[in-house]
C-alpha cells in the first residue's frame, strides 16, 4: 500500500534515523483488530526505513498467510506513518510471520506460562455461568443478549459456548468464520462486539458432537486457556440445562464463575432448576442471581398473558437461597417476545437491533445489574506474604 504525501513549504525534514524513531512512536497507536495490542508491542513491524528522498518503507509481519484483517493493518499503519513530518511517500508491505515468530508472539500472549487467565491472582474478570435446569427455557437466548448488551455499555466481552452437544453461539452473533490460529493460542472471532468461542465453530454444518464427559472437560478447559481472550471485564459461559458433566468441569475449571440461574415461570421448569442449587452448593459456587424468561406475552391491547404461568423466578430464587444460605435475587423477568427468537435465528440480539424494546430493555437491566459494581480486588485472595528483619 502506497500513500503519498507532500511535506509542508518551508518544512525542516528531520535526520533518517529520528523521522524511523517517529514511525515508531506512531505505529504504537496502530491496534492489532484480534490481539487488541499494539502492532509494536507484538513484533510485529518487521522493518523500518526512510530513504534520501523521504520514502518512508514499513514491512508489518501479520500473524498467518491468510490473514483476514490483512487490508485494514496495512491501511492504518500507512495512515499513522503519514502523520510523520519530512515524508514524500510512504509504503507499506507485509508478509506472514514464520512459525519462530509465531511461537514467539504465543509465548508473549501468554507471558511464558500456560495457564487459564482468569485463575491467576489479580485478574478482575467477571465470569458468570448461565444455567438451566432444563432445555427450551431461553438460557442461550438470554446468554446472548446479556452479552451483547453488556458490549454495547463498552465493556469488554466473551462468551465461551459450553453447551459442547448443543451449541448455538456461533449462529446467535451471526459468526461464521473459524478463529484465527497463531501457533498453538487461537483468537477468538468478534460478532456484535463480543468474542465468542465455540465447538460449532470446527464442526461441519450437521455433523454431531458425540463426546463424554472427559473430552468435554478438556475442551473446556483449552477455550479457557488456549485461547487469547485480552484483557475481558465479562466473560459468560453457556452452560448445557442440567447439573451433568459440564456444570462440573466449570465449577472445576473456573472456581470463581458465579451461577445464573435461566427458568420460565412455568412450574415444572422452576422445580427442575431448583436443581442447580443443590450443584451449587456441593461446588460451592456462588450463584448470582434467576432471570425469569418468557413471563408473559403483551396483548395489543396493552394486556399481558400469563402464557407460562406465573411466579416461578421468585419461586425459584426462594428455594436456591434456602439451599446456600443466603440471598439469590430474581435479577429480572423478561417477557415472551417473537422478536428475541427471531434475532437469535438471524444472528443479531434483540439488544442490538431493538435497544429501545421492552424486551431488549429487561434484559439490559439484568447485563447492567450483574456488571454494576466497579471492578475491584475486592474479596479476591492475593499471594501476599509476609517480610521478617
Amino acid at each position: 500500500m502506497t500513500t503519498p504525501e507532500t511535506p509542508a513549504q518551508g518544512a525542516t525534514e528531520a535526520p533518517d534515523d529520528e523521522r524511523v524513531e517517529r514511525i515508531h512512536e506512531a505505529l504504537s497507536g496502530v491496534i492489532d483488530p484480534e490481539i487488541h495490542r499494539p502492532i509494536t508491542e507484538l513484533g510485529m513491524v518487521g522493518s523500518v526505513d526512510v530513504d534520501a528522498e523521504g520514502i518512508a518503507r514499513v514491512h508489518v509481519l501479520v500473524t498467518i498467510e491468510g490473514c483476514p484483517m490483512r487490508d485494514r493493518i496495512e491501511r492504518e499503519t500507512a495512515e499513522a506513518t503519514a502523520t510523520v513530518p519530512g515524508l514524500s511517500r510512504v509504503e507499506v508491505t507485509t508478509s506472514a510471520m514464520t512459525e519462530e515468530q509465531r511461537r514467539e508472539l504465543t509465548n508473549r500472549l501468554r507471558q511464558g506460562r500456560r495457564q487459564i487467565p482468569f485463575n491467576q491472582p489479580g485478574s478482575l474478570t467477571r465470569i458468570y455461568a448461565i444455567s438451566s435446569g432444563k432445555g427450551g427455557v431461553g438460557k442461550s437466548t438470554v446468554t446472548a443478549n446479556l452479552a451483547a448488551a453488556m458490549a454495547a455499555d463498552g465493556l469488554r466481552v466473551g462468551v465461551i459456548d459450553a453447551d459442547i452437544h448443543g451449541f448455538s453461539m456461533p449462529g446467535m452473533f451471526g459468526i461464521t468464520e473459524q478463529p484465527t490460529k497463531v501457533s498453538d493460542l487461537l483468537m477468538p472471532p468478534v460478532g456484535h462486539g463480543v468474542a465468542v468461542m465455540s465447538i460449532g465453530m470446527f464442526v461441519p454444518e450437521g455433523q454431531a458432537v458425540v463426546w463424554r464427559g472427559p473430552k468435554m472437560h478438556r475442551a473446556i478447559e483449552q477455550f479457557a486457556s488456549d485461547v487469547f481472550w485480552g484483557d475481558l471485564d465479562v466473560l459468560l459461559l453457556d452452560l448445557p440445562p442440567g447439573t451433568g458433566d459440564v456444570a462440573i468441569s466449570v465449577a472445576q475449571l473456573l472456581p470463581g464463575a458465579k451461577m445464573v440461574v435461566v427458568t420460565t415461570p412455568q412450574q415444572s421448569a422452576a422445580s427442575v432448576a431448583e436443581r442447580v442449587g443443590s450443584l451449587a452448593a456441593s461446588t460451592e459456587q456462588k450463584i448470582a442471581g434467576v432471570v425469569e424468561n418468557m413471563a408473559g406475552l403483551t396483548l395489543p391491547d396493552g394486556s399481558v398473558m400469563d402464557v407460562f404461568g406465573s411466579g416461578g423466578g421468585d419461586r425459584v430464587a426462594a428455594t436456591l437461597a434456602e439451599a446456600v444460605g443466603e440471598q439469590v435475587p430474581v435479577l429480572g423477568h423478561v417477557g415472551l417476545d417473537p422478536a428475541l427468537r427471531e434475532g437469535a435465528d438471524r444472528g443479531v440480539p434483540l439488544v442490538v437491533s431493538a435497544p429501545d424494546s421492552p424486551t431488549a430493555q429487561a434484559l439490559t437491566a439484568v447485563a447492567r445489574s450483574l456488571t454494576r459494581s466497579p471492578r475491584g480486588l475486592g474479596g479476591m485472595k492475593l499471594p501476599l506474604s509476609v517480610a521478617r528483619h
